[in-house]
């Protein structure tokens, strides 16, 4: 049998992974002298620590907790998808956690490329591939197509997360969060890693700027476009109605960001995502 793994990049809590037949293993997070596991900690004081000054850290999954999620299924074929990696070490926690156990020749762990809403998106499809009977090669391989039909950017809304994640020196943080400044953030083409993109005045233009990029690309009904926000519920509408007017055929799907994606990006921040179906 085949079995579906991922992480907490998904936006899947465990207990929802598990109703739709697959396990997520969530990364852990650190912020002042609390600690838990992304999607598992309460978000009102997670965002009132914030405020405190307190700043989150987060990391891939134990490589125990990963372990055991392998161990689970020693006579299934595993398919371990993974959050992008170079933006975590959950990928190379995964291959670890592969050469520990005894049947790690029935395991694969793929580097999704990505994270939340494409990634989530291949997790889905995948454990749906999995229920109509598709083998784990033919998984593998659909997975690892669509890893290199998708794309993402982010809109931060603090520069103090950008300078301490050596983003953004502390000089440009402080230029920019004087002038309200709205710096436009991409994945690498290796999706390693974020690199500047644009700086715009308002919301709205640095919005326009990622879709003005993409204005010549076939985006129909057969693309997903994906807004992530932490608790930036009036920016996700303004992006939602701008993607509408520049993609009416897409479908557009929003979501909160985990608190793993809060330590990154910051309260506010407004991610822009899409994959092809």
């Amino acid at each position: 049998m085949v079995r579906i793994i991922t992480d907490s990049s998904t936006l899947y809590t465990i207990d929802q992974a598990q109703e739709k037949g697959f396990d997520s293993v969530p990364l852990s997070i650190v912020i002042g002298d609390w600690d838990g596991k992304d999607l598992q900690m309460d978000y009102d004081r997670f965002y009132e620590e914030i405020a405190k000054g307190n700043h989150p850290k987060s990391s891939q999954p134990s490589i125990g907790d990963v372990v055991d999620s392998f161990e689970k299924y020693p006579e299934d074929e595993i398919i371990n998808i993974s959050m992008a990696d170079g933006l975590s070490g959950t990928y190379q926690s995964a291959c670890s956690a592969r050469e520990m156990v005894d049947h790690k020749d029935n395991i694969t762990v793929i580097n999704s490329r990505t994270l939340c809403g494409p990634h989530r998106y291949m997790v889905t499809e995948a454990q749906k591939m999995k229920e109509a009977g598709k083998s784990a090669k033919e998984i593998i391989d659909w997975v690892t197509q669509k890893s290199f039909e998708t794309d993402s950017w982010l809109i931060p809304q603090d520069f103090g997360f950008l300078r301490r994640g050596g983003r953004m020196t502390p000089t440009a943080a402080a230029i920019g969060s004087v002038l309200k400044l709205k710096p436009v953030l991409c994945l690498t083409e290796d999706c390693k890693r974020l690199d500047k993109f644009a700086i715009k005045r308002t919301f709205s233009s640095a919005v326009k700027a990622i879709l003005d990029s993409l204005k010549d690309k076939p985006f129909g009904s057969d693309y997903i476009f994906y807004v992530v926000h932490a608790r930036a519920f009036k920016d996700c509408q303004t992006t939602v109605d701008l993607i509408k007017e520049y993609f009416p055929e897409v479908t557009i799907e929003t979501y909160e960001l985990s608190h793993a994606f809060i330590t990154q990006g910051g309260p506010a921040c407004v991610a822009i995502q899409y994959i092809k179906k």
